[in-house]
């Protein structure tokens, strides 16, 4: 693999440009969601009634689907939202927390995807591959175990529902199904705190937002977050995770393109 390119002057551009990202998200993860969107310079809203997610989501610089607890109504929403921002070549963030662990859950990620045109997918493997009508087990609303490369998960994911798919774990995959890098930045400590890989996914769509390269604004998103965790662990060894999730926060809002030398990019296809 070669050493991917860094686009760490990416990470100045959303601080500048402060886009505006539409989320509608989980009730778990609301509050932790804006605050780290506001560290990375982005400016967030949350809108999910009915009558106004439309109107939101054609101003927005991104928009992000979380299902993480989800009903009927939020699906609904979710659909408006997501083909008023396609009217408007909005980019749509969707992350199927869960898929997988309920047949809801796994349908009605499939039915977004269906009628919605998603710009990046962005889970664990356990939910990238079930949203897929892939067999990989899941616990809750985290990864279980399955057979097979994530790599090649992530590429078959990309070409059937054509978009950028992103899958973390201990080794991120971030894949169109033609050009595919890897990241390896982050912490442990990430998996200790409600709402780490929800925030990602919101930080991915601002990044999106100031970058038409879906692959390139999700390599910065996810290593620039990655290395925030690892500054922020190191500031807070010992303490746990409440420290860890403040200093988190902190380092969010300290990133920048003079990180870039700490990035664990590669390259796997190109």
């Amino acid at each position: 693999m070669k050493e991917g390119i860094n686009m760490f002057h990416l990470v100045n551009e959303v601080r500048e440009k402060n886009p505006l990202v539409h989320n509608i998200t989980n009730v778990v993860v609301t509050n932790f969601t804006a605050n780290g969107l506001l560290a990375i310079g982005a400016s967030p809203v949350m809108a999910y009634a009915m009558e106004e997610v439309a109107d939101m989501a054609r101003i927005a610089g991104a928009l992000v689907l979380n299902i993480g607890t989800l009903s009927s109504d939020e699906v609904e929403a979710m659909i408006i939202a997501g083909k008023a921002a396609n009217e408007q070549g909005v980019p749509v963030v969707l992350d199927p927390v869960g898929a997988g662990a309920t047949v809801f859950r796994t349908e009605m990620s499939r039915k977004i995807l269906k009628e919605v045109k998603v710009s990046i997918i962005r889970g664990n493997a356990a939910e990238v591959a079930n949203v897929a009508g892939e067999k990989w087990a899941i616990k809750g609303v985290d990864a279980g175990t399955g057979t097979g490369s994530t790599t090649e998960l992530a590429e078959k994911v990309a070409k059937q529902f054509g978009c950028t798919v992103v899958i973390t774990g201990e080794m991120d995959v971030i894949t169109n199904g033609k050009m595919t890098q890897s990241v390896e930045n982050g912490h442990p400590l990430l998996t200790k705190v409600t709402g780490t890989g929800c925030l990602l996914s919101s930080v991915i769509g601002a990044f999106a937002a100031i970058e038409k390269d879906t692959v390139r604004a999700a390599v910065t998103a996810v290593s620039s977050y990655g290395i925030a965790a690892e500054k922020a662990a190191e500031t807070t060894a010992d303490m746990g995770p409440g420290s860890f999730q403040i200093a988190f926060l902190d380092q969010l809002s300290k990133i920048g393109k003079e990180d870039e030398a700490f990035a664990k990019i590669k390259i796997i296809k190109e």
